[in-house]
């Protein structure tokens, strides 16, 4: 499920305004441009309803108060705007895309007070990923995670994250999966750079622990729920880099990939036995679980 261009003439809202994309204007002194000073949220929509609406506005929340941006809407005002965005695009399934920047401001390093948030939204359909990607996987490349300290941020500066997913780009690869060096020496698992990152070890869905060095993503709960729901373990702890070289299974997870498995990485097939190289049972009961939870937890 990957955003797809926007229509210059496609409804956005920019500061209490509903106006064609193409007519949407922003300062040149706003923080969000000068610095990456600021939050956003990407939220799925299937069906025209949004997913775990709910646990996105908490992430939201969360990291308006760190940042210290005060948060213009309550729940209800930020359902209600969605969903005349939603109303408006043609697709059944879009990603809604939205940001809160602190505002406009003489250029300054120290974070001024009392500023009014620029608040931008929009919504794009989507394309899910395809037939072949679910049925064979996809292919994955690892880095050093060198990115700044605070991954459990989810702020517009991301200039990290492209020069991390620029190397899988370049490499033919779906995703790079970052690994960060500890004082032993041994390099753990954080994230990807768009996405959660998960092994399977003896059926076991394992995830790296929450931490300033990686996003919470919305699917850390939702994967503890699901496998919950199917009977497969869950636990998250330090994943070394023999781990996820040695493991079962290895799995993205995002709001555009939804959950998807890795079959192959740094050029060499995941898993073992018969199912080398291929997806194997976790990544298939998750994904079937996770389309009802599409059903049933969308709003």
């Amino acid at each position: 499920m990957h955003p797809q261009p926007v229509s210059p003439d496609s409804l956005c809202f920019l500061n209490g305004e509903f106006l064609p994309l193409a007519e949407a204007r922003v300062p040149v002194l706003d923080r969000g441009f000068l610095f990456g000073d600021g939050v956003y949220e990407l939220l799925p929509v299937y069906g025209r309803r949004l997913f775990r609406f709910a646990d996105h506005m908490a992430r939201l929340e969360r990291n308006l108060g760190r940042l210290r941006i005060p948060n213009p809407f309550d729940r209800d005002q930020w359902l209600a705007h969605a969903r005349r965005l939603i109303a408006a695009q043609p697709a059944e399934d879009q990603s809604l895309y939205l940001q809160l920047t602190r505002g406009v401001a003489p250029r300054d390093h120290v974070m001024p007070e009392g500023l009014t948030p620029t608040v931008f939204m929009m919504s794009s359909p989507t394309r899910a990923p395809t037939p072949e990607q679910r049925h064979q996987g996809v292919a994955c490349i690892t880095a050093r995670d060198f990115r700044w300290e605070r991954g459990d941020l989810k702020t517009t500066s991301l200039l990290g994250n492209v020069l991390a997913r620029q190397i899988s780009a370049d490499h033919g690869a779906s995703e790079t999966i970052l690994l960060r060096e500890a004082a032993s020496g041994i390099s753990y698992l954080t994230e990807g750079s768009a996405s959660n990152v998960w092994v399977v070890h003896e059926g076991a869905l394992l995830g790296p622990p929450k931490s300033e060095h990686v996003l919470e993503g919305i699917r850390y709960e939702l994967l503890r729920e699901l496998c919950e729901e199917v009977g497969i373990a869950y636990n998250l702890r330090p994943i070394p880099e023999a781990d996820l070289r040695s493991a079962d299974e290895i799995l993205l997870s995002s709001a555009a990939r939804e959950v998807l498995p890795v079959t192959r990485l740094d050029g060499e097939p995941v898993g073992h036995g018969a199912l080398r190289g291929k997806p194997g049972p976790v990544y298939g009961r998750l994904y079937e679980a996770y389309q009802r939870a599409k059903i049933l937890q969308s709003v």
